[in-house]
């Protein structure tokens, strides 16, 4: 069979931190060794840049401007057309990739990974809509992370006929388990009774609401990651009287150890640009029962309630102290979910699961259309 080759157009890589970011670097990991993979993204100043991160040929074309937020590279359209790639893998939202994209003149298979709608940008999104049914129109398969997700999205039930449903995955193992002795410093350090959340310290993750919980709740809130919010919130701790209780820890280099130091995993999002809500599979593989929202996306889907954990309205304090303080005093319960999520994880979200499933995409576009475009002269 021959060996195909893929051109990953995302908005950044890594050492960029997102979740779109992670599961980019992730997949084209898993991928080479099966498919050559090559990545095109932004980069943060106008110079343009050509590196091989892990294994994977990494070009950042220059950046002349920023924009609502989203970045304009003059060079992407043309690094688009000049790809000698059998299939290119787009992922979503990236309104300035999708320009580039079209203006490349691009002709072959197309895979789109929908990771989220455009939320914030409400006008700007309702002037770009049209474009983006054009470039949608014209994906072989559009990859969502979940069903609810697919149904919950006004942009992806107009394409419900191309839509695929791939979650996106973890290596279980990563988290099964973590330094015994780090383990230990931190229950010395945090005590017993703690939750744990970690994210990006934006609005749509909910930390306020989940601070104010805090008031309600016995026990202590580590909080990993760091963020525009990170003063607000830290004022808010203080306001309400809970400082002594809650760490905002910032950025760690291994967050495993600080999973199986804790009793239960928060992720109160409040907002549908929180659309899936990877961390909570980490938690999960570490056996951590999860208190996660009923929002409009992939959130309650990658944890159940009552099975993985317990779901609770958006942005309602009591309800959230309520299933924190439920599960702190309940060891027995939670065991049960915390088992019934490391299973779950492990069964429907392995990252072995979504590579084969997207490869089988791969595969099954390039053989329907085995168009591959040639490189154009300079």
């Amino acid at each position: 069979m021959k060996r195909l080759r893929v051109l990953h157009v995302g908005k950044f890589y890594p050492p960029h931190h997102g979740g779109m970011e992670s599961h980019v670097e992730t997949l084209c990991r898993e991928l080479r060794a099966d498919v050559d993979v090559e990545v095109l993204v932004s980069a943060d100043d106008r110079r343009t840049t050509h590196e091989t991160v892990d294994g994977v040929p990494v070009t950042r074309i220059g950046t002349v401007a920023n924009v609502a937020s989203a970045s304009i590279n003059p060079g992407m359209a043309r690094a688009i057309r000049r790809s000698r790639a059998d299939v290119v893998h787009f992922h979503h939202p990236n309104p300035t990739g999708v320009l580039s994209y079209l203006a490349s003149g691009r002709r072959g298979p197309l895979i789109v990974t929908y990771h989220s709608d455009i939320i914030r940008q409400r006008v700007l999104g309702a002037i770009f809509n049209p474009v983006l049914h054009r470039f949608l129109r014209g994906a072989h398969a559009i990859l969502a992370s979940s069903p609810d997700y697919a149904r919950s999205s006004p942009v992806l039930r107009r394409h419900a006929d191309r839509v695929r449903i791939v979650p996106f995955g973890i290596r279980a193992d990563a988290f099964a388990s973590a330094d015994p002795e780090e383990v230990a410093r931190l229950r010395t350090l945090y005590g017993s009774r703690v939750v744990l959340a970690v994210g990006r310290l934006v609005y749509y993750k909910g930390f306020d609401y989940l601070i104010r919980a805090m008031q309600r709740v016995d026990g202590r809130l580590v909080i990993l990651g760091d963020g525009p919010l990170r003063a607000e919130l830290d004022a808010l701790a203080a306001r309400t009287g809970v400082a002594d209780r809650v760490t905002i820890a910032g950025g760690v280099p291994d967050v495993a150890p600080y999973y199986h130091a804790a009793d239960v995993f928060a992720l109160p999002a409040v907002a549908r640009s929180e659309a899936f809500g990877l961390v909570q599979l980490e938690a999960m593989a570490a056996g951590l029962p999860v208190v996660n929202t009923r929002i409009d996306s992939g959130v309650p889907f990658v944890s159940r309630d009552g099975e993985s954990g317990i779901t609770v309205p958006p942005a309602d304090v009591q309800a959230l102290a309520g299933a924190l303080g439920h599960l702190l005093d309940a060891p027995e319960a939670r065991r049960r979910l915390g088992g019934g999520a490391r299973e779950r994880a492990r069964r429907d979200f392995s990252l072995e699961r979504m590579v084969a499933q997207t490869l089988a995409t791969y595969r099954e576009a390039a053989a329907q259309n085995p168009l591959t475009p040639k490189p154009t002269a300079e």
